[in-house]
């Protein structure tokens, strides 16, 4: 392959659709005779409804029709199989009865000839219920309810029970995090549109494969009359992973009015019904020997889940990094769920790990103070040569190189141990770190590469670029075995029509996708050459064997060559295709995860009770990075994730009635352009040939992996107090 290209910082190729408007994302598209859907949302969190009282609404200006639990089509359910390709997370469908689960849940949807008579009309709805107890938060659900374990996600080995008992040194700590929810720039949004039995969906989803499958199941039509586009996205962070009521809703009604319909779920319900990251509630207990070694590790974990679906819960995996992120011969990880008055919840950046890592790093330096150990030192002498969970080798593993290169950037061996010893003026310094990780995955994939006659290269797959530089990457993966430049380059994404490509989340798109794109340019190339030995073909008398490609041409061997364009016009032919079929990595050979390093700066100025985080450091090992500029920005944005995670971010319910309170961007605090710190992130380079040919794995989960902790970790240096609750607030560190 070629060095020059791969690994290249190339500009996004789709950034001047973006820069000038033309790209379109999915509520862009005003379809000829399209109408307009607004929904009318519970204002209870459990209960029942009694009566829906539509007369006046009926009667406001351009209402079509209003839809709810009496008036609805009969629907399917779906599998929900990952397997299959069809799943969900809230397996109940719209309207399917008169419970209601959770507060902002669809109780009705008003159909109307514009957005605003639809909203107008949406509020004159009536809706009676009978009102019951609500449970508003973990602590409610777990005194009421009980917890269930999950015994697929846990995992034990050797004797932690009794190593513990043994151990010189023990910590025992509860973490606790917050329900967080996704706030992606772009709302969700769908514009259903039926011709006859045909169904085609504009949509803002992660996975257009998945949810084409969905809406054929729901609809009990064939996936070949489901078409579903999403050519760009305005991010999703996991929350567009799947489909969910709105969109199912609005295919419904648009087949039930005739009409195309569009439906954009407001902010309000995103915190709602929209899916979100459960709140957790994590037991952390380590068990060392005297010179820091660990013996024993136990991370038990208790998240909520929704009361909607008693089957496919959601289980947010906390200790599935814990398993074989550090070598421990006597471990055990154990996840339990308890129900909540809460949407179903989903995966959200790095699901799991973000949560869990936040526990395990901060647990580790707990114990590294407790043994009077510098917190790198103690995970240097844990490092884990294997996966012990699994029994296997690493793929590949450098995270002493990340320890090394960001210790070394950051300045750590200047850091003064002492708690409040660092000061600059009014400021206490703080300085903490903590390691990332994040699993590295490889599903299966089609793709489609064709060289064209006009001398440019044109490739499909029907994965989509939710806004982390897809369509480059494939582009340059394009040009590395085609040696088309970048320019001559069209991609095409986002169309359920394509070659069956990933969804976009796990971190596994990019290692997925590109070895199918590969094979298919080099099966265009092996077609090219069957066209050029033809009769009358640019090399008749030429055997398969003998021809060469590289860089756009085709030569005999004998000196002589000609540009692929010139191959195929002189056949009068318009391309050469080539399409491909790639497999998952194998999992029985090696483990394969990315690793890294976080060091963070905190500054806290007790006097007028500010903090800052100022500083950041990352040190990546996520195999080759395939475009340098568009992984950086991946971790970039993963790292503000974090500080958002571990110092702003939480939706909260009232503890009364399990109403969300701060549904809104002025209440849900996120970090802001002066919340930034200086960031220097490094991307190490040790490329994993034996996860795929380009050596890359996932880049998008792992920033955030480790944060939060790295900054509460920071925070008890400066401060000395160790907050085990996200996220950090004011009144966590003030006096009082």
């Amino acid at each position: 392959m070629s060095e020059k290209i791969i690994g290249a910082a190339k500009p996004r190729i789709d950034g001047p659709l973006k820069l000038t408007g033309r790209a379109k994302y999915s509520s862009d598209n005003n379809l000829d005779g399209m109408v307009h859907a607004y929904g009318v949302f519970s204002t209870i969190a459990r209960g029942e409804i009694t009566n829906i009282d539509t007369r006046v609404a009926k009667q406001s200006p351009g209402v079509i029709d209003i839809f709810h639990h009496n008036h609805f089509p009969a629907l399917y359910h779906t599998p929900s199989s990952m397997a299959q390709e069809n799943k969900v997370d809230e397996v109940r469908l719209p309207f399917e009865d008169n419970h209601v689960y959770y507060a902002g849940q669809f109780v009705a949807l008003v159909v109307a000839d514009t957005f605003e008579n639809a909203r107008a009309a949406a509020y004159k709805v009536k809706v009676d219920y009978q009102e019951s107890s609500a449970i508003a938060n973990l602590d409610q659900a777990v005194e009421r309810g009980g917890t269930q374990m999950h015994e697929k996600a846990n995992h034990t080995r050797g004797n932690p029970e009794q190593a513990y008992q043994d151990a010189a040194h023990t910590i025992d700590a509860t973490y606790v995090t917050p329900v967080e929810t996704h706030n992606p720039m772009e709302m969700h949004a769908t514009v259903a549109a039926w011709n006859g039995d045909r169904l085609t969906m504009y949509d803002t989803t992660q996975g257009v494969v998945n949810a084409r499958n969905v809406y054929a199941k729901v609809f009990g039509i064939a996936p070949d009359r489901v078409e579903v586009l999403t050519p760009f996205l305005g991010s999703g962070f996991g929350g567009k992973l799947w489909p969910w009521p709105h969109a199912i809703a609005a295919a419904a009604a648009a087949r039930e009015v005739g009409r195309p319909v569009q439906l954009v779920v407001p902010r309000q319900e995103m915190f709602t019904t929209t899916g979100h990251r459960p709140e957790t509630r994590q037991r952390l207990r380590l068990g060392t020997d005297e010179d820091g070694r660990l013996l024993s590790v136990r991370h038990e974990t208790i998240s909520t889940t929704s009361t909607v679906d008693q089957v496919g819960t959601y289980v947010e995996s906390c200790g599935k990094m814990t398993q074989g992120l550090y070598t421990c011969d006597n471990l055990s990880v154990t996840h339990a769920t308890t129900r909540a008055n809460r949407g179903t919840p989903t995966s959200m950046r790095a699901p799991g790990a973000a949560p869990g890592m936040f526990a395990l790093e901060s647990a580790m330096d707990e114990m590294a103070h407790q043994l009077g150990m510098d917190p790198l030192e103690f995970r240097r002498r844990n490092y884990a040569d294997s996966d012990e969970s699994k029994g296997l080798p690493w793929s590949s593993n450098h995270i002493r190189d990340a320890y090394d290169q960001a210790a070394d950037r950051f300045g750590w061996d200047q850091r003064n141990p002492k708690v409040g010893s660092m000061r600059d003026g009014n400021e206490i310094i703080g300085w903490g770190m903590a390691s990332c990780n994040w699993e590295a995955l490889r599903r299966a994939c089609d793709a489609r590469v064709s060289l064209r006659a006009d001398g440019t290269a044109f490739a499909s797959c029907a994965t989509q670029d939710i806004g982390t530089g897809t369509y480059t990457i494939v582009a340059q993966a394009v040009s590395d075995v085609t040696g088309v430049p970048l320019d001559k380059i069209e991609v095409e994404l986002g169309d359920s029509s394509y070659p069956s490509g990933p969804i976009s989340g796990g971190s596994w798109a990019t290692a997925t996708t590109l070895p199918a794109i590969a094979e298919a340019g080099r099966k265009a190339i092996e077609v090219l050459k069957t066209y050029a030995a033809m009769e009358s073909g640019s090399f008749p008398d030429a055997k398969l064997e003998d021809l060469r490609y590289e860089n756009g041409q085709l030569s005999n061997g004998a000196g002589r060559s000609m540009p692929f364009a010139e191959v195929l016009k002189a056949r009068q032919l318009a391309s050469a295709d080539g399409e491909a079929h790639t497999e998952g990595a194998p999992t029985d050979t090696y483990a394969f995860r990315s690793f890294g390093a976080h060091f963070v700066e905190v500054r806290w100025d007790p006097g007028i009770s500010n903090l800052r985080v100022t500083r950041v450091v990352s040190a990546i090992d996520v195999g080759r990075a395939i475009n340098e500029l568009t992984s950086r920005n991946q971790v970039e944005g993963a790292i503000v994730m974090g500080i958002g995670m571990a110092r702003f971010e939480q939706t909260e319910y009232d503890h009364r009635d399990a109403r969300p309170v701060n549904n809104n961007y002025a209440e849900y605090l996120v970090p802001v352009h002066a919340d930034q710190p200086e960031i220097d992130v490094i991307l190490l380079d040790y490329p994993d040939f034996k996860f795929n040919e380009f050596g890359a794995r996932g880049i998008g989960e792992i920033g955030i992996t480790g944060l939060p902790a790295a900054v509460a970790n920071a925070v008890h240096h400066a401060t000395g107090k160790r907050i085990r609750d996200l996220p950090i607030t004011m009144d966590k560190l003030m006096d009082i």
